[in-house]
């Protein structure tokens, strides 16, 4: 499983397969796939710009997204809602493949027709809970892709609003925001997470921002 397929299971609401945080859900795909590149050594930042730094891989998701990386070097805030607008759809095309959600259409009212992404199977969703809980509420140390999981999931807003809901207080807020800011693991590898967080974050700010212009306007 990459890490975004993980992020994806996460985020869905596993009734509805609505995700949380639909607003910044591009770039956060967007640096999951990232911080896969970056974990197997095939990306990474510098000067501020994301670059190659290895061979395409086989992987079709991460190739699409090691592509756009090549196209140019990119700030990371311009480049992962490019990665991530076409993410979505091939992950959850995935996880219907691996049997994990189901692709379902309901009606609503007796009337309206709509997509659901139901759960149909939460063996591996509930390991990647147990381990995020670990690292959040027990204090233990995180693997590198838990840790960049964490991470993700506390940028893009997603951590206190997930269905079924993880523990939430101060402190798995303050250690969630320490693990987006790098300060764990591989110098190369927290690195790109952390500019990736930063990257996600900063899409949340914009969003915000353009929800309050219009609801005030």
């Amino acid at each position: 499983m990459l890490i975004v397929e993980d992020l994806a299971l996460l985020l869905m609401d596993d009734e509805s397969g609505t995700p949380a945080a639909a607003g910044t859900l591009y770039p956060t795909m967007g640096g999951a796939v990232l911080v896969e590149l970056a974990l197997a050594g095939l990306v990474d930042v510098q000067d501020k710009k994301v670059v190659a730094t290895g061979e395409a891989p086989d992987d079709p998701l991460l190739r699409a997204g090691y592509d756009k990386v090549t196209e140019k070097p990119r700030s990371v805030g311009s480049l992962l809602p490019r990665i991530g607008a076409d993410t979505w759809s091939a992950v959850v095309d995935r996880l219907v493949e691996r049997g994990l959600i189901a692709k379902e259409k309901k009606r609503v009212l007796g009337v309206f027709r709509m997509n659901t992404l139901p759960a149909t199977d939460n063996t591996h969703e509930q390991e990647v809970r147990q381990r995020i809980h670990a690292v959040l509420v027990d204090g233990e140390t995180p693997d590198p892709r838990t840790a960049a999981l964490t991470a993700l999931l506390s940028a893009s807003g997603a951590l206190p609003v997930l269905q079924p809901p993880l523990a939430w207080s101060g402190e798995v807020h303050r250690r969630a925001k320490e693990l987006e800011k790098g300060n764990w693991g591989a110098e190369a590898v927290s690195t790109a997470v952390a500019v990736a967080a930063a990257g996600i974050a900063a899409s949340t700010a914009a969003v915000t921002a353009a929800v309050v212009v219009t609801t005030v306007t």
